[in-house]
């Protein structure tokens, strides 16, 4: 079965369906709308592409851009990258706060159904491998049961102060997995988790 990459703000509206909170984000068509979106603070900009899967690898996001010279720059340079990636759109976020990242994922096994996932994330995944994974749905002590698991429990859970939002955190994306068919493949890489809550950065759906 042939999957499709769905439209990253399509995605965003699911989520947010499911009281997932994702990070403030717009596409933008020029340096001047890039601009405007960061009148309120500092943003990141990114490619969105579907024949790019490691954004940062490939050097598709520029962080950290709050000048109109910084963005008008980073907006040039990444139009020229992504020369050879069309289609391809780029979006602007605000620049997330500082927190532990954390990767929560989903797919569908062809024997088992719908599994999800959680781990460390950003540049650790593929570093550590620190992952834990169920079948959906899960319940609440399947859900700090996964966070158990994890060599980097104590790290990602602030010591447990976040515990329980990271169970409920949990248990959304499994109902959404459970309840919404056209999703095929979820990865929500990196999340930040902070002392005060968390904000969804990057959004992949397969569907």
């Amino acid at each position: 079965m042939t999957t499709q990459l769905m439209d990253y703000m399509e995605a965003k509206v699911i989520l947010n369906k499911y009281g997932l909170r994702s990070i403030d984000s717009k596409y933008v068509n020029s340096a001047a709308e890039a601009v405007k979106f960061a009148a309120n603070g500092r943003i990141v900009l990114k490619v969105l592409s579907g024949k790019a899967l490691h954004k940062s690898k490939s050097g598709l996001v520029k962080l950290d851009l709050s000048t109109e010279g910084e963005i008008t720059g980073a907006f040039d340079y990444l139009t020229k990258k992504a020369a050879d990636l069309k289609p391809c759109k780029i979006i602007a976020q605000r620049m997330s706060p500082a927190g532990v990242e954390i990767i929560i994922g989903g797919k569908t096994d062809p024997q088992f159904g719908k599994t999800i996932l959680i781990g460390l994330g950003g540049i650790y995944v593929e570093a550590f491998r620190d992952f834990a994974l169920r079948l959906v749905p899960i319940t609440r002590y399947d859900a700090r049961d996964m966070l158990a698991q994890l060599k980097s429990s104590k790290i990602i859970t602030y010591a447990g102060e976040r515990q329980k939002m990271l169970e409920s955190l949990l248990m959304s994306v499994s109902r959404m997995l459970e309840e919404h068919g056209e999703i095929a493949e979820l990865d929500l890489n990196p999340v930040i988790v902070t002392k005060t809550g968390y904000e969804i950065v990057d959004i992949r759906v397969l569907r």
